[in-house]
C-alpha cells in the first residue's frame, strides 16, 4: 500500500470534523489521548482545566475514562484518543463493556497512523476495525463516521446514551493543529483535579 494516499473512507478534515463532533467541550470531563487527539482538544479548548491530555502514556486513555467516569458518575465523561493508543490497551474496551457507565463516551479519532511514534501505517489503515473490536467487546452503542452528514448524530450520541457509547472517526492523515501545550505532569494533575472539585468546570 503506498503510504500517502489514506484509504477511501479516511476522508474526514479531523480540524473540523472533530470540533463538530465535541460541540461544547464544557459539557465533560475529557481525557485525550496522546500525539494528535491531546493538540485537538487542548486547542480546541484552549487548555482548559477539565482537559486532561496525555503525552506518552500511550493505552492508557479509555482505561483512564473509565475510572473517572465510575468515580464522578454526575459528571458526563468523554474520552477522545487515535487509533494507535487505542490499539496498545485495546482490551480496555472488554471492561468498558462490562462496567458499561451511562456516562462515558469513548471516540477513536482514526487516521490510520501512529502519530506520536513516526507516522508509520497502523493496523487501522490495513483493514483492523475499532468499531467491529468494540462490538465484539460487548459496547452495544456504537458509530462509524466517515462523512460530515454523519457527526451531528454521533454529536448527540455522546451525550444523550443511557449506556457507553463509542465513536470511530475516520479522519485523513493530516496533522492536528499546531498548539504548544503544558508537559508537566504535576501542574496538570493539579489543575484537572481543581477542575473535578469544581461544580462549574
Amino acid at each position: 500500500m503506498n503510504s500517502t494516499v489514506p484509504p477511501p473512507d479516511f476522508l474526514l478534515d479531523r480540524n473540523e470534523a472533530v470540533p463538530q463532533l465535541v460541540g461544547r467541550h464544557e459539557d465533560f470531563l475529557i481525557v485525550a489521548g496522546l500525539a494528535g487527539t491531546a493538540r485537538d482538544l487542548t486547542f480546541l479548548s484552549q487548555d482548559a482545566p477539565h482537559v486532561f491530555a496525555l503525552a506518552g502514556a500511550m493505552g492508557s486513555a479509555a482505561s483512564m475514562g473509565l475510572g473517572l467516569a465510575l468515580a464522578r458518575p454526575e459528571r458526563r465523561v468523554l474520552v477522545v484518543t487515535g487509533d494507535g493508543e487505542l490499539l496498545m490497551n485495546v482490551g480496555t474496551l472488554a471492561t468498558v463493556a462490562v462496567m458499561n457507565p451511562p456516562n462515558l463516551a469513548i471516540v477513536c479519532v482514526d487516521n490510520g497512523r501512529y502519530g506520536e511514534t513516526g507516522w508509520q501505517q497502523s493496523h487501522t489503515s490495513l483493514g483492523v476495525d475499532l468499531e467491529q473490536m468494540a462490538l465484539g467487546a460487548g459496547i452495544r452503542t456504537t458509530r462509524c463516521i466517515t462523512r460530515p452528514d454523519e457527526i451531528a448524530e454521533a454529536s448527540r450520541l455522546i451525550r444523550e446514551g443511557n449506556g457507553t457509547s463509542f465513536v470511530l472517526m475516520r479522519v485523513k492523515p493530516t496533522e492536528s493543529p499546531p498548539h504548544k501545550r503544558d508537559l508537566d505532569p504535576t501542574s496538570e494533575r493539579l489543575r484537572f483535579r481543581a477542575a473535578l472539585h469544581d461544580s462549574t468546570a
